[in-house]
């Protein structure tokens, strides 16, 4: 879904309908979880639709993206259908990794993801080597890794990051900024909590945004895929957001702060776009709701055929697996 002009109508409502499917989605799994119809476990993002979707509406198809245990919007935002990832949460052999994968290791590599990496920064260095083959083909790809301020701690960060840097690369490092590592906050293990400032000591660019403005977002990752396909990469961007749900599935988030949930809910991506389409003589309620009707039909006949997907049959168990 890579832009035309910013300001087109189909453009536009296209990103919201994006961060609408996200929403919804992991709304429904949810209760899917909840009411014990799905196996597995679940890492959320409702709260965090326009860092994947701002991010995603900026690549190329051949671009590809990694991403972590908390993808199921980048998968969407990748272009991922409803289908392929409702099979694939029910264990079915038609999901996207066969049933073998589930939530925590969501991706296509047709379409451009890499299966999610459930090792904290674990997709950095894959980024950098992934981008460096890029390169070294002289194919115009460029990569675009997910990461969350947690994954700034780990030495995968600092050695994949210095990797992109001196060999001048064409990965963009999108750090989704939630302020909390599970369960700890961002400033009890960061003397200095601004991430983008990393950048500079590897002699790259950074820049931090609002990663709950999904225009701000696309904008800013459109800068840092010109600069990788220029060969003037990477490029480091810290998308200050806010998960509006649990570590996983069984925490309560008793750690945030109430008045800090409050302020962050105040300023809900899906709203705050909502708001400044609504501004536009262009877009009506009429055509927001047409969109969260189309959704939801979407989501409930996707759940229905999941729930009657053929499993992996037991003779699969050793295919696909590579050594």
């Amino acid at each position: 879904m890579n832009a035309p002009a910013k300001d087109d109508r189909e453009f536009l409502l296209g990103l919201h309908e994006r961060m609408v499917l996200i929403r919804e989605f992991e709304d429904r799994v949810k209760f899917l979880f909840l009411e014990g119809t799905m196996p597995g476990t679940i890492h959320q993002c409702q709260g965090q639709e326009a860092t994947a979707v701002g991010v995603c509406a900026a690549l190329e198809p051949g671009d590809f993206i990694t991403s972590t245990f908390r993808g199921h919007g980048h998968a969407l935002a990748k272009g991922l259908t409803v289908q392929e990832m409702l099979d694939e949460l029910f264990g079915a052999r038609t999901g996207c990794c066969k049933g073998k994968g589930g939530s925590m290791h969501m991706g296509n590599m047709d379409k451009g993801m890499v299966p999610g990496i459930a090792i904290v920064a674990g997709g950095i260095p894959l980024a950098a080597g992934m981008a460096l083959a890029f390169k070294l083909q002289r194919r115009p790809q460029v990569v675009a890794c997910f990461f969350g301020d947690g994954a700034v701690a780990e030495g995968a960060f600092h050695e994949g990051v210095n990797m992109a840097a001196i060999w001048n690369l064409p990965v963009i490092l999108v750090c989704e900024n939630n302020l909390y590592g599970a369960s700890t906050r961002v400033d009890k293990v960061m003397r200095n909590p601004r991430i983008s400032d990393r950048a500079a000591s590897y002699g790259f660019r950074g820049e931090t945004v609002d990663g709950n403005d999904v225009l701000a977002v696309h904008e800013a990752a459109q800068r840092a895929v010109a600069e990788c396909r220029g060969g003037n990469g990477p490029v480091l961007l810290e998308l200050l957001t806010y998960r509006r749900t649990g570590h996983s599935r069984r925490d309560a988030c008793h750690y945030q702060p109430k008045d800090e949930r409050e302020a962050w809910f105040s300023r809900d991506p899906i709203d705050r776009f909502a708001a400044k389409l609504l501004e536009r003589g262009d877009v009506s309620a009429a055509d927001l709701a047409a969109i969260k009707a189309r959704v939801d039909a979407q989501i409930g006949a996707g759940v229905e055929r999941a729930k009657a997907a053929a499993l992996p049959a037991l003779s699969e168990l050793t295919e696909d697996v590579f050594a």
